[in-house]
């Protein structure tokens, strides 16, 4: 799942929860256009969970997503 961290109504910690409810295998790749430095070190990460910053390439975006649905969970 790719989502953004600050949404209405709930952060993308909370939609990444919802989601892992129902598949929690499910990996979790955050967009932020905060720095990303703050959210790691908030303890806002999981398990298999990553975060691309924004402004990010298309090339970066592939790389992680790819990363991520090929590491073992």
């Amino acid at each position: 799942m790719i989502c953004e961290v600050g949404l209405p109504g709930m952060n993308g910690r909370e939609l990444a929860e919802t989601a892992r409810a129902h598949r929690p295998e499910l990996p979790i790749l955050y967009m932020t256009g905060y720095a990303e430095n703050a959210a790691i070190r908030a303890g806002f990460l999981g398990a298999n969970m990553a975060m691309v910053t924004k402004p990010f390439s298309v090339e970066e975006l592939a790389a992680k997503v790819s990363l991520m649905i090929n590491s073992p969970m």
